[in-house]
C-alpha cells in the first residue's frame, strides 16, 4: 500500500492506535511540542512507536503557544483541573485553536512532500469541549486543505464518531501496550489519576475490557 498520509502523533493513546491502525499508508508522523506539562512525557513515546515501525518521526517546536496562548495545560501542572470532561472546568484545559495550528503546518509538510492525506485522531469524547475536535470543524478544515494546496490535500479523521473506548478495544486488537503511551495532563512522573484525561483513560481502558497497566499516584 502506498504510504501517503501525515499523522499528528501526540504519544498518548488515541493517536498511538491509529498510528498502528494506519502504519502502511503512515509515511511522517509529526509530534509538537507546544510547551505543555505533558510534552516531555508524550514525545519520547511516540518517537518510541514510530522506530518500531519504522515510520519517520518528526518534533516540530511550538514555543510560541507557550508564551501567547491562555490555557491551564500551559499553566503549570497545579492549574490543571480535576473530575471528568463533563464538567465545566474542564475548559480551561483548551489550547486555543491547537488542532488548526498543527494542522496546518502538517498540511503544507503534505504538500511539499505529495502526500495526499493529514491524519488526527480525534474522537467523540471530545467534541464536547474541544471545538477543533468537532465533525463541523474537520469537515470546515478538510475544505480549506483541500482548497487551499496545488495537490489538494485532505484531512482523514478515523476516529472521530468513535469513543475513546472504541478506540482502546481497536488497540487490543492490535496488540497495543497501552503502558507505552501517556495521558495525564499534570505530567508528573506517574499518571495523577484525578485529571480529565487520567479519568477517561481508566473508563475508556476498562470498557475495552484491557487491565489497566498504568501507575496512578492515585
Amino acid at each position: 500500500m502506498m504510504k501517503d498520509c501525515i499523522l499528528i502523533l501526540s504519544g498518548g493513546m488515541d493517536s498511538t492506535t491509529l498510528l498502528y491502525d494506519y502504519k502502511d499508508r503512515i509515511a511522517v508522523a509529526i509530534s509538537f511540542d507546544y510547551g505543555s506539562n505533558h510534552n516531555a512525557k508524550e514525545i519520547p513515546f511516540a518517537k518510541k512507536h514510530c522506530e518500531r515501525l519504522g515510520v519517520r518521526h518528526v518534533v516540530i517546536p511550538l514555543d510560541f503557544m507557550s508564551r501567547y496562548f491562555r490555557s491551564s495545560l500551559l499553566a503549570g501542572d497545579a492549574a490543571i483541573p480535576e473530575g471528568s470532561y463533563a464538567d465545566e472546568n474542564m475548559k480551561s484545559t483548551v489550547v486555543p485553536f491547537r488542532n488548526g495550528i498543527m494542522l496546518a503546518i502538517a498540511a503544507g509538510i503534505a504538500e511539499s512532500n505529495d502526500l495526499q492525506y493529514i491524519m488526527m485522531a480525534n474522537h467523540g469524547g471530545d467534541h464536547t469541549i474541544y471545538p477543533d475536535c468537532r465533525p463541523e470543524f474537520v469537515e470546515a478544515f478538510n475544505a480549506a486543505t483541500n482548497a487551499g494546496t496545488y495537490n489538494g490535500v485532505r484531512l482523514l479523521s478515523p476516529y472521530c464518531n468513535l469513543t475513546k473506548g472504541q478506540i482502546a478495544a481497536r488497540g487490543k486488537e492490535l496488540g497495543i501496550d497501552y503502558a507505552e503511551t501517556w495521558s495525564c495532563y499534570r505530567g508528573g512522573d506517574k499518571h495523577c489519576g484525578k485529571c480529565g484525561t487520567c479519568v477517561e483513560r481508566r473508563e475508556a481502558l476498562a470498557e475495552a475490557g484491557i487491565p489497566d497497566p498504568t501507575e496512578y499516584e492515585a
